[in-house]
């Protein structure tokens, strides 16, 4: 058992709840048995740490366990995990452009997996995905996911074959007159400022979600699952 805050390994570690950590280190935590389970079935897992009689893990002090854990409640296991590998494109793909929340992306990871996208690409300041906020708001998704970040731009100019949708609420096509022809990659942009200009005119098509004059928009993880949905559907 690890009893000590100060060992050197629960050191390291207690540091990934830092995004640069996670980078130089290319590891990152995942908290309580659901999430646990997830990354052992994705072969992920790096060390098992634990308060209970959990298999292959190191058990550790109550103490400890709160020092490596990023909730005010720690749980009673946590593993710490390689980072994801980015996988080829294949299929729909949803761009997103600045997000900044962690819940949101959290949640847009859910939507995608439910809604049978396989891909995202997000823009380079788009939140981390492996903030702790993101991995639990995602519950466990984010291994169900390929996720990739890149500079747009290049990105979305070396697209082929895909129709490239974005939003726009005053000159979109309302989304029930869409029809999908071909593989599409959806843009939905920040939380505050939406998609930028200069990534929104790389759209071949601009849409907008009917609703209710009295509400002005909507949260862009409700907006995007709305969207998906839709082009699911079809």
């Amino acid at each position: 058992m690890i009893n000590s805050t100060n060992n050197e390994t629960i050191i390291l570690y207690s540091k990934l709840k830092d995004k640069k950590y996670r980078d130089q280190e290319g590891i990152f935590i995942v908290e309580g048995k659901h999430l646990v389970e997830e990354a052992i079935k994705n072969n992920i897992v790096k060390v098992i740490f634990s308060t209970c009689d959990y298999p292959n893990s190191i058990k550790v002090s109550d103490k400890v366990m709160k020092k490596l854990s990023s909730l005010n409640t720690p749980p009673e296991v946590l593993a710490v995990c390689y980072k994801l590998k980015e996988k080829e494109i294949d299929g729909n793909i949803l761009i997103l452009d600045g997000i900044q929340d962690p819940g949101n992306l959290g949640t847009i990871i859910r939507t995608c997996v439910a809604f049978n996208v396989k891909n995202i690409v997000a823009s380079l300041d788009t939140v981390d995905i492996y903030n702790p906020k993101v991995i639990r708001a995602s519950e466990g998704m984010i291994f169900k996911i390929n996720y990739l970040k890149r500079d747009l731009k290049t990105f979305i100019s070396s697209l082929k074959d895909y129709q490239i949708y974005t939003t726009n609420v005053v000159n979109g096509i309302n989304i029930n007159d869409i029809k999908l022809v071909s593989k599409y990659a959806l843009i939905m942009g920040n939380e505050g400022n939406g998609v930028r200009s200069d990534i929104a005119s790389y759209a071949t098509k601009s849409i907008y979600i009917p609703m209710n004059k009295d509400c002005e928009s909507l949260n862009v993880s409700i907006a995007t699952s709305i969207i998906l949905y839709e082009f699911n559907k079809q």
